[in-house]
Formats: structure tokens, C-alpha cells, sequence
């Protein structure tokens, strides 16, 4: 069922590769100063919120074809019966993968505007492509033992859930009540963290020259 569900590390892979291009976006609209003529027509919150959702939008249609195609192949060398269970748990592993987005795109993106050139757009992405990597050897964990106490608790952690949760529902080890709890759970916590997230963006976005520190930020928002 795996092919047909995307589960844990093609979430991760494609979280970071979706995030990274958010922040790098970022910093070259800083530090060629377009995001001062763009903010001139557009508050800052809705110029974050147009690149988050643009970009995610690109990396939902990217797995969506890529969950088509492995469908499609497994289906037609026999290796997968494509039913209504498949498809149900292709479906989840999506939604998934959107509300992991939504947690990590506006981190990425309100990292990104601490800095001002690439440079030094690593020391600011580490504490979240770390927290991604806790996310993706936990999946193996959960892969090996799906029905376990770290994998139930792991599935309620807003930061991996979204790494773990497809790889128990494509195992069918994760029940209706822990599916919906771990979704709200998940889901609330970034509808928390992404005003946060646009505050420091929009006290840090204007900044140019050294890192701006986070109390910095929040300050000048």
C-alpha cells in the first residue's frame, strides 16, 4: 500500500525540498530589495502567505502525480490491488502533507527573513531540517513497530506527526480516533504558530545587513 499512500520519508523529502525553496525565495527577494517594491501594494502577511501557498500548491501537485504514477505502475504489474482502502489512504497521506506545510512552510519562510543572503541561509534553517530529520528516523521506528507506545505517542507530536501518521494509516494501524486527533492536534498547532510566524516576518523582512534576532523581529513587527 505503500506506493499508493506516500508515506513518512516522501513526505520529508518533499517538506524540505518545498521549504528550501520557500526560504531561498525569500532571501533573494531581500537581498535584491524586490521585497520592498512588492510590499509598497501588499502587506507582509499576504506576500508570506501568497509564497507559502504558491509553492505548496506546486509540491501538492508534484506528489499527487507522483501517488498517480506509482498507483498506476503497481496496479498494472499486479503488485498492488488499487481499491477503495488504497485510495483512502492516498487521500490522508495528502491532507498530511498539507497541514505538515502549513506547519513548517511559514517556519521556513520566517526564518529565511532573518538573513539577508544565502549564505547564511544554513544557520538558520538548522534547528528546523533537524527537527525534519528527528521526524524521518522516528519514521523508521513507527515503520518497524506501527502499533507501538512511541509511534501512538509520536502521531500526537505537532513537528513529526505528519512524517508518522501516513506510514500508520498505509499499515492500517492507526484508528479513526487517533487519525482525526492527531490531524486537529497538528492542524491547530500551525493555525498557532503561522500569525507567529508572519510577525517576525514582518519585523524582519525590511532588515537588511547582519542576522536579525528573533526578539529583534517581534519588536519591530
Amino acid at each position: 500500500m505503500s506506493d499508493g499512500s506516500l508515506p513518512g520519508p516522501a513526505q520529508i523529502i518533499k517538506l524540505i525540498g518545498i521549504g528550501y525553496f520557500v526560504a531561498a525565495g525569500v532571501v533573494e527577494e531581500k537581498s535584491s530589495r524586490v521585497v520592498e517594491v512588492l510590499l509598497a501594494t501588499v502587506k507582509p502577511v499576504h506576500l508570506l502567505a501568497g509564497k507559502v501557498i504558491g509553492l505548496g500548491i506546486l509540491g501538492l501537485g508534484q506528489l499527487l502525480a507522483l501517488a498517480v504514477i506509482g498507483m498506476g505502475a503497481a496496479a498494472a504489474s499486479g503488485a498492488l490491488d488499487v481499491d477503495g482502502d488504497v485510495l483512502g489512504a492516498a487521500g490522508l497521506a495528502l491532507a498530511w502533507f498539507v497541514v505538515g506545510y502549513a506547519f513548517y512552510g511559514a517556519a521556513f519562510a520566517c526564518a529565511a527573513s532573518l538573513v539577508s543572503r544565502q549564505e547564511d541561509l544554513q544557520s538558520v534553517l538548522t534547528p528546523l531540517s533537524l527537527m525534519l530529520m528527528v521526524g524521518f528516523f522516528s519514521s523508521f521506528a513507527v515503520a518497524s513497530d506501527p502499533d507501538g507506545t512511541f509511534a501512538v505517542v509520536a502521531s500526537f507530536i505537532p513537528p513529526i506527526a505528519p512524517m508518522i501518521m501516513p506510514l500508520r494509516i498505509a499499515v492500517d494501524e492507526a484508528s479513526t480516533f487517533e487519525i482525526v486527533g492527531a490531524f486537529v492536534v497538528t492542524l491547530g498547532s500551525a493555525a498557532i504558530l503561522i500569525p507567529l510566524a508572519a510577525r517576525i516576518y514582518s519585523g524582519a523582512i525590511l532588515r537588511t545587513g547582519g542576522a536579525v534576532k528573533l526578539r529583534e523581529a517581534w519588536r519591530s513587527a
